[in-house]
């Protein structure tokens, strides 16, 4: 399956918003860095709580503000409305190609955002430092696409040879310098 492949699918932010959803984004946008920023942005979920764009749009502010703990609950609560929609088990572990297969005839550019949302959680938890729980995710994601075209195989190389890096530093006799 060509994960980069965009013809003929519909994709997230094509989906109709409410205009006062709508002009609450924009309204967020740009307000940036203020503090009405986020409460625009949470009245635009009131409006359209199942809306991804607007869940991208908290996501992205929350992730941008440090705020990693609500950026995950975002990036999960995104999996979950993409997942129900394309008829996907709510645990990722039980994602395999036959069950993608399906998802994609459903809905391609549902599927991707899907992938790419479970990709960053990984991100967050990285960030979070719970190497372990993003590992995992990279790990199923890496397995499902082969030609790593979302670039999780690539960043589990990268995880792994920083913390290869980590543990060959940490076993690394402590020299202490003393006067002499």
């Amino acid at each position: 399956m060509d994960l980069l492949d965009f013809s003929d699918c519909k994709l997230y932010f094509e989906d109709a918003l409410p205009a006062e959803a709508e002009r609450l984004i924009a309204q967020a946008a740009s307000e940036y860095g203020e503090a009405g920023a986020e409460l625009s942005l949470l009245r635009a979920h009131l409006l359209a709580p199942e809306n991804l764009s607007v869940l991208v749009g908290i996501y992205r502010y929350y992730f941008y503000q440090h705020r990693l703990e609500d950026a995950l609950v975002v990036a999960e609560r995104a999996m979950q409305l993409s997942g129900r929609h394309l008829g996907l088990p709510t645990d990722w572990r039980l994602l395999d190609e036959t069950r993608l297969g399906s998802a994609a005839a459903n809905s391609f550019g549902l599927l991707r955002f899907y992938l790419l949302a479970l990709k960053a959680a990984s991100v967050v938890l990285l960030r979070l430092g719970q190497i372990t729980e993003s590992r995992a995710r990279l790990i199923k994601l890496s397995s499902l696409d082969s030609r790593d075209q979302l670039g999780a195989g690539k960043l589990l190389e990268v995880v792994d040879e920083f913390q290869s890096t980590s543990e060959e530093t940490s076993t690394l006799p402590e020299l202490q310098l003393v006067a002499a």
